[in-house]
């Protein structure tokens, strides 16, 4: 096997505060690449503690504009930079950036590398609230029925790709249904698709959704709508 691709690590962030210092000290520790953060209108301190790091590429949104237009500006920006590859993360202390090599070892065999939670060799850190377990089984299992797949996890943030590849896709949904945009982009361009496992990690006062989606049957709604609207574009 060839040597991991270069990569640009993206992280999107909103109201992260609490551990946005430690978690990126932790990416330093393991990698010594670009980092990009996307500010998305943060109102807690956050955009104060970035503007003081010196080792990062700082995005900022003058508002909060949803957690997809973060990533697909963070991509943006990536591509810009020239990079080779793309890794993606949470800032919320949920994802170990400890994997971050293996993220992109992983792209000498497939196109995106997809973190999941539930693969056997994943492990568990905290309870996962049912309503959010349930609601992602059932999104993934309508990705597999349309796709022939075999996800275990639609909705993991911690993701790779090559750059060529993403730059295929074209992503524009803003909110937190973006992924499934991307899944279904991904499979209208047939691209390779692999799954790496990554802990299972919950902590009291998981974040909210906003909005009316904190309602399990509302955010379940609006997922599946983005997904049958993305699989159904032909462009």
């Amino acid at each position: 096997m060839s040597e991991p691709r270069s990569g640009v690590i993206v992280l999107p962030v909103y109201n992260e505060s609490g551990t946005v210092i430690d978690v990126l000290d932790a990416v330093r520790e393991i990698f010594d690449g670009s980092v990009v953060v996307v500010d998305d209108g943060s109102t807690d301190g956050t955009a104060a503690l970035l503007a003081a790091r010196r080792d990062i590429e700082l995005v900022t949104h003058a508002q909060n504009v949803g957690y997809g237009a973060s990533l697909i500006d963070g991509f943006d920006a990536a591509l810009r930079m020239g990079a080779a590859a793309v890794v993606t993360m949470d800032c919320d202390g949920q994802h170990e950036p400890a994997h971050i090599p293996e993220f992109l070892a992983a792209l000498e065999e497939c196109a995106i590398c997809s973190g999941s939670r539930y693969l056997p060799e994943s492990r568990t850190v905290g309870d996962a609230p049912p309503a959010r377990q349930d609601v992602n089984r059932t999104v993934t299992e309508a990705i597999n029925v349309a796709t022939g797949w075999s996800l275990t996890d639609a909705f993991c943030g911690f993701k790779s790709y090559r750059v060529e590849a993403l730059a295929r896709l074209r992503l524009t949904e803003p909110g937190y249904a973006m992924p499934l945009e991307l899944w279904a982009r991904a499979y209208r361009a047939g691209l390779c698709v692999v799954e790496h496992p990554v802990e299972r990690i919950y902590f009291e006062g998981d974040r909210s959704f906003g909005q009316d989606l904190d309602d399990p049957a509302r955010r379940l709604a609006y997922y599946m709508h983005v997904w049958e609207r993305a699989l159904a574009r032909e462009d």
